[in-house]
């Protein structure tokens, strides 16, 4: 079964921005995973491909949580964050993500 052919102009701006915190760290340790937020309509077969096709990488598995924005106050004004759809990449045994740039 051949993987499914995406556009390559819509996979580079799946992923938005890797999630950088104490939880995704402890995370990634533990389970040789990365977070990211990505679009909000995006699809896991997306996102594999995604990081496989910007990080040159094996991806395990990929799960995703959509995250309800917050309501937050300014004096009167009552506004809402924007949702967040977050992806915990899990990759294969033996491969390593780095968001410096240079080929492994």
């Amino acid at each position: 079964m051949s993987a499914p052919k995406f556009d390559e102009g819509r996979l580079m701006q799946v992923l938005v921005a890797p999630i950088v915190s104490e939880k995704a760290t402890m995370v990634a340790e533990k389970t040789n995973s990365v977070l990211f937020k990505v679009l909000q309509d995006a699809t896991k077969p997306e996102i594999k491909a995604a990081v496989e096709l910007m990080f040159k990488v094996e991806v395990k598995s990929v799960a995703v949580l959509n995250q309800k924005g917050k309501t937050k106050r300014y004096g009167r004004s009552v506004g809402c964050r924007d949702n967040i759809r977050k992806a915990y990449v899990t990759l294969k045994a033996g491969q390593e993500l780095n968001f410096s740039g240079e080929a492994a």
